[in-house]
């Protein structure tokens, strides 16, 4: 009998010991349940630099091989009418970042500002819903002594890029990283491509993830962004016999630039892509054989349209279509320069190859993600609208009034997306009062032609819009 009370009070203290441990997170006593996480899926998400949305196969490209973003595509949902926050980086990925439209936004154009702390980004949050969150690749959004830096935002793991300008080059001498809290500097191995150590660091960190706790990775890529050099593994794909490349004839573009030199940038560009795809492929085989794939959304999309940069030439754009039918490029608020790939897949949740034409932008990521971690009420200071409804298809998925963006680049810029309307208007720096150009994108994708003269009522809305979307800032002012 004392033996059988003995065996009693061990049971009984195991039980409370592994409730008292229930969930309970190893960095700073987070409490996170199990039974929690069963509704909290694992996000990876995938951005590219200045990639046009007809780079890839799933949206009609002819000669650049995209296997794994395709497949990504047929086991998931394929948006067509998708915006970046911006039409350059650092912009558009405050924009995806915090929730906010390039009219309220801190951060409206490049160079280096960073974020504040008041500035609440999606790390955050999901680091307090309980998710272990990393990134690796390019930054921007602070360097190591501002505010803006990763490990003030959310971020446990960091190994990347913090200036936007190191980001321009493929075999960087050195990166940033988290250690112990901090930032610090470390150098890269010899002869090694950045894109190929953010890459092994996702692969790294995935595969030291459980399944009691989610996790949110952000995987920030530096190609197909000039410049265009890239492993000759993938350039080798895009040359013929004789070594030369099989898009020829070619303008070299030549050393002693900023960018470093290549040959044959048509080739070098495609490569660039195509290696992107062979590190997503490695990602998503990581995911399966973690048995993470059933409980993990993955995103793929681009900052913003493709580049005129390094060696590449509006030519080569028109070659490849990698605006597809669309006007303009990077630093363009046409449909070119904004509209970009979003890919989404998660085979549990979301019905595989579908298309999707919800009107959506960066600024809708954060309350997607936050939705999608528990928590529904979006921040007040939030431009977004969760489109969680719209990937699941259920219920009725709520739409934007408009969406509105504002550059501060070439004479400046404003723009406004209502339904089908888009309107435009150019040298906002020299008159706030300048002509706007309108387009009807359901009849006329590609912005040929400008109906303004037809429509009055409608620009009168648009303008109408501008002003009222558009806020003071102390950076970046029209005034």
């Amino acid at each position: 009998m004392e033996l059988r009370y003995y065996f009693l009070i061990l049971v009984f203290t195991g039980l409370l010991f592994s409730a008292s441990c229930k969930g309970k997170d190893n960095k700073k006593n987070e409490t996170v349940t199990i039974s929690n996480h069963s509704q909290k899926p694992n996000i990876v998400f995938i951005i590219a630099d200045d990639m046009g949305i007809g780079d890839l196969g799933c949206y009609g490209q002819q000669y650049i091989q995209t296997p794994n973003i395709d497949k990504l595509a047929s086991t998931g949902m394929k948006f067509t009418n998708f915006y970046a926050g911006s039409t350059v980086c650092a912009p558009s990925r405050a924009s995806l970042m915090t929730g906010q439209h390039t009219g309220i936004s801190y951060i409206r154009g490049n160079g280096e500002f960073p974020l504040r702390t008041k500035d609440t980004i999606i790390s955050q949050i999901l680091k307090k819903r309980g998710y272990t969150t990393a990134m690796f690749g390019k930054w921007g959004l602070g360097t190591e002594t501002t505010e803006g830096s990763p490990e003030k935002k959310g971020w446990d793991y960091f190994t990347g890029h913090l200036h936007h300008v190191d980001a321009h080059f493929q075999q960087p001498d050195s990166l940033w990283t988290i250690k112990k809290g901090e930032m610090a500097q470390i150098a890269t191995p010899p002869n090694s491509y950045a894109n190929e150590i953010f890459t092994d660091k996702a692969v790294g960190f995935i595969e030291n993830q459980t399944k009691e706790n989610p996790f949110f990775l952000y995987l920030s890529f530096t190609v197909p962004h000039a410049e265009l050099v890239v492993p000759n593994k993938y350039l080798k794909l895009y040359k013929n016999d004789q070594g030369q490349s099989i898009f020829m004839p070619e303008k070299a573009w030549p050393s002693g630039r900023h960018y470093g030199k290549q040959k044959y940038p048509k080739a070098a560009y495609a490569a660039l892509v195509t290696s992107m795809d062979a590190y997503i492929g490695r990602v998503m085989e990581v995911i399966k054989s973690k048995g993470f794939d059933e409980n993990t959304l993955v995103v793929f999309t681009s900052d913003n349209g493709t580049h005129i940069e390094g060696g590449r030439t509006i030519e080569d754009v028109e070659f490849f279509k990698s605006s597809s039918i669309y006007k303009g490029v990077k630093r363009d608020l046409y449909e070119g320069g904004i509209r970009e790939p979003f890919i989404a897949s998660w085979p549990e949740k979301i019905k595989a190859g579908q298309t999707s034409n919800h009107i959506a932008a960066f600024w809708d990521i954060t309350p997607t993600l936050t939705e999608l971690s528990g928590v529904k009420a979006p921040s007040a200071k939030s431009n977004g609208i969760s489109f969680v409804n719209e990937l699941f298809g259920k219920g009725t998925q709520k739409t934007h009034k408009y969406l509105y963006w504002e550059f501060f680049e070439g004479g400046g810029k404003q723009a406004v997306r209502k339904n089908q309307w888009k309107a435009i208007r150019l040298e906002v720096n020299k008159n706030r009062e300048e002509p706007i150009e309108l387009y009807n994108l359901a009849k006329d994708p590609s912005e040929s032609k400008n109906i303004a003269d037809q429509h009055p009522e409608i620009v009168k809305q648009m303008d109408s819009i501008m002003k009222i979307a558009h806020t003071p800032n102390p950076i970046f002012s029209f005034e």
